[in-house]
């Protein structure tokens, strides 16, 4: 039977890179609907308490994650890597390690998040009257951190080869016995957080078999797994960390970061906190799609990069960028257009809606500036630069937004004060990562035709 991988070397990459996403665009969405979903289900049935309880997680969940899909993220880039140069050994090698690491991170966080949930709770500001709640659903949800990592990491190494259909086959099954088990558990068996939290562990597993099985039947290709090769090696474990934790505590940092501009918006009103609530649901939705090409842009550079097709690498790059600058313009003027709709999707009062408009009109006109930094950092990635853009990332979008929180929002003290911080730190950032980006460009591929 003829897999459904795909040789990115060769190719229109304009069409290539397009197909290609749709399915990533697909499974991005797919995840935030049925995120979406769980809060719902625990507002709607289990209540205002249960449903805080939850929220209060948030960051933490992002956390957590975020480290998880950095790993993942070296997973992506290795296996293009070797299998854009035809290297079935280092092929074959890197992802028997990674499936062993993936799974060890998985493992490691469910063991930190099981023995310090409601100290790491409480350092974050938890209520006290939710954050019994809210450690019994993170201590929960962390029981599905080793899936989690086995579905990322097999879906980097399918995302790496040219197939992203599967991963989302297998997303939509689990998202929609998720979904079935949310109403099952909290509206008919009345177990509130405890039970959003084991439904979203279920899924988790579902996904993690099934990615692992398609691997397991993908065995007489390089890339599938094997049962008598699962061994970790050490110099492959070491290059998959080298741009993993990178990647992954660039995402943790970008979560903490968060937490300075959040604390900026609670110095307002009671309106404008929800309306600054109702029209951030906009971020994860938008940033998905953008993230897609992003995803996409790793795996052909990484792919052409081991192929030594240096015109193909710079090309990856600029397509992806005007992909994803595309997505991000497209859906940011449209959430202008059809914002008040959106927002009446999470509340009825129209001065809520008001205040999430004043941030809905800067934030549409500035996504599609976050394209060029992130979409250039997936660039670096995909050469195996992850430690530079990382330092970059941190020192331009993160910093920076905590040093504008305490001296040009501190001055003007006003919402839209703090909401222009995103641009600016996304365009510094984006110029510092360009100019990094084009110098290891230059360096990896002195050699190359």
């Amino acid at each position: 039977m003829k897999r459904p991988q795909q040789d990115l070397t060769t190719g229109p990459l304009g069409k290539q890179i397009f197909l290609f996403s749709i399915p990533l665009i697909l499974s991005n969405l797919l995840q935030v609907l049925f995120n979406m979903a769980d809060v719902a289900v625990v507002g709607r049935f289990a209540g205002p308490m249960a449903l805080g309880s939850v929220g209060s997680t948030t960051t933490l969940v992002a956390l957590f994650t975020g480290l998880l899909i950095g790993m993942a993220g070296g997973v992506n880039v290795l296996t293009a890597l070797h299998f854009g140069a035809k290297n079935k050994r280092e092929l074959a090698e890197t992802v028997h390690s990674a499936a062993l690491l993936c799974a060890l991170a998985g493992l490691t966080l469910l063991t930190v998040g099981a023995v310090f949930a409601r100290g790491i709770l409480g350092l974050l500001g938890t209520k006290e009257e939710l954050i019994a709640s809210a450690a019994v659903y993170f201590r929960i949800y962390c029981l599905g951190m080793p899936a989690l990592g086995v579905y990322n990491f097999g879906n980097a190494v399918f995302s790496a080869v040219g197939d992203t259909r599967r991963p989302l086959r297998y997303l939509s099954v689990a998202g929609a016995v998720n979904l079935a088990l949310n109403l099952l558990f909290v509206v008919v068996c009345h177990m509130d957080v405890a039970g959003v939290a084991i439904a979203s562990v279920a899924s988790q597993y579902i996904s993690a078999v099934l990615i692992t099985r398609a691997l397991f039947r993908a065995g007489a290709e390089p890339y599938g797994l094997r049962l008598a090769e699962l061994r970790l090696s050490r110099s492959r474990a070491k290059a998959i960390l080298a741009i993993g934790i990178p990647s992954g505590l660039q995402n943790g940092i970008f979560s903490l970061a968060n937490l300075f501009i959040q604390a900026g918006v609670n110095t307002f009103s009671a309106t404008m906190v929800a309306g600054n609530s109702a029209a951030a649901n906009a971020d994860a939705l938008i940033y998905d799609v953008m993230n897609a090409f992003y995803m996409a842009c790793s795996s052909f550079i990484g792919q052409n990069y081991g192929a030594g097709k240096k015109k193909r690498i710079w090309k990856s790059y600029l397509v992806s960028v005007g992909y994803s600058f595309g997505a991000g313009l497209v859906l940011g003027l449209l959430l202008l257009a059809l914002g008040p709709r959106f927002l009446a999707l999470f509340t009825k009062e129209a001065a809520v809606v008001e205040a999430g408009m004043r941030r809905l009109t800067i934030m549409g006109l500035s996504y599609c500036v976050s394209a060029f930094m992130d979409c250039t950092i997936a660039a670096s990635r995909g050469l195996g630069r992850s430690v530079g853009p990382m330092v970059i990332v941190i020192l331009g979008s993160c910093v920076f937004r905590i040093i504008w929180v305490y001296t040009v929002f501190a001055w003007f003290g006003t919402i839209t004060s703090l909401y222009l911080l995103y641009i600016f730190s996304w365009t510094i950032t984006a110029a510092a990562e360009i100019w990094y980006f084009v110098r290891a460009y230059r360096k990896e591929t002195a050699g190359m035709a």
